[in-house]
């Protein structure tokens, strides 16, 4: 094996189309032709001196050594983007836009009060957020990252999980004290409800639950704003369905205390252009942190209750206080 005609070029190339499963899909998103790529991995086997995948007219499937080559590549690039990170600070600065589209959600409540924090390390790059459901347009000249609730995507567009966001039932304690608590999912009916407009098209792909909710309820109020619902929901209009974190940002809103009526997986949506920005790949890198960090354990696969969250991020990360 000629160790010392491998590169990180041809191992990044090989960890695409692994991904992918299809070379012509990695060469759309790499932005070079299928050949180019074909070329790559047959350097690469050669290199080897083993097949690292199996060809077919349906795409490529890795064999058992590419599965082990995939290990290695995965952690070589964790290596290489922490390398990356702790030796950003001591080169010049960043400089640039880059546009953010999010939903009425993660955007405003989560993402925006924290963006102090990007600049502090980033103070030359603007960052332009857009906020709305509509599809954004990672191809465009202008430069964007997306907040996505939905896994279908182009090829070309690299898509990392950034977590879940759980739906809960919220309401006032002055709403709650006259009409009563719903002790379960069927006394909703009973009650005046809010719902997001966006949130309809969300849960109805994952959260069987809440479209068992929609059929129930005849919602007193749908609107397009997550403002509208805590507001209304705040001063006594009705349950509002909220993600779960907002327990912590508005203490007007009181979580009730029933199960999550849906899990929702989100993701973060670029191109490899974007990637190569360096105002694209600080921003990235900035979001991917902000959704690791303690406080952000309201996005895990797990669902953690509003009532349960201090204490579950000191028995996790003791060292923090417990009033984040």
């Amino acid at each position: 094996m000629s160790i010392d005609r491998l590169d990180w070029d041809t191992l990044r190339v090989f960890r695409v189309v692994a991904e992918l499963s299809s070379m012509s899909a990695a060469a759309a998103r790499l932005g070079e032709s299928p050949p180019t790529i074909s070329r790559k991995i047959d350097d690469l086997e050669r290199s080897l001196g083993a097949q690292v995948f199996l060809r077919s007219t349906r795409g490529v499937e890795l064999t058992d050594v590419g599965k082990k080559v995939l290990r290695h590549v995965h952690s070589m690039a964790d290596a290489a983007e922490t390398l990356r990170r702790e030796t950003a600070s001591t080169g010049a600065l960043v400089t640039g836009s880059i546009t953010l589209r999010t939903g009425d959600g993660l955007g405003p409540y989560w993402i925006a009060p924290r963006l102090s924090q990007f600049h502090k390390a980033n103070p030359k790059v603007q960052v332009r957020m857009i906020v709305g459901d509509t599809e954004p347009d990672l191809h465009g000249q202008e430069p964007e990252i997306a907040i996505s609730f939905s896994e279908s995507r182009p090829h070309d567009v690299i898509a990392h999980k950034l977590g879940v966001q759980h739906y809960v039932g919220f309401a006032s304690a002055g709403y709650l004290a006259e009409f009563g608590k719903p002790e379960n999912i069927h006394d909703y009916h009973n009650h005046r409800c809010i719902l997001h407009t966006s949130y309809v098209h969300q849960v109805e792909r994952w959260a069987p639950r809440m479209s068992e909710l929609r059929r129930m309820v005849d919602f007193a109020f749908i609107t397009n704003s997550g403002t509208a619902i805590a507001e209304t929901c705040a001063k006594g209009g009705g349950i509002g369905i909220l993600p779960s974190f907002m327990s912590v940002l508005d203490p007007r809103l009181v979580p009730l205390e029933l199960p999550e009526l849906a899990p929702v997986r989100f993701w973060i949506n670029y191109t490899e252009r974007v990637r190569r920005l360096p105002q694209g790949q600080a921003l990235i890198d900035w979001i991917r942190q902000l959704f690791e960090s303690p406080e952000a354990l309201w996005f895990g696969d797990e669902f953690v209750h509003p009532r349960d969250y201090h204490e579950k991020v000191h028995e996790l990360h003791p060292q923090k206080r417990r009033d984040m």
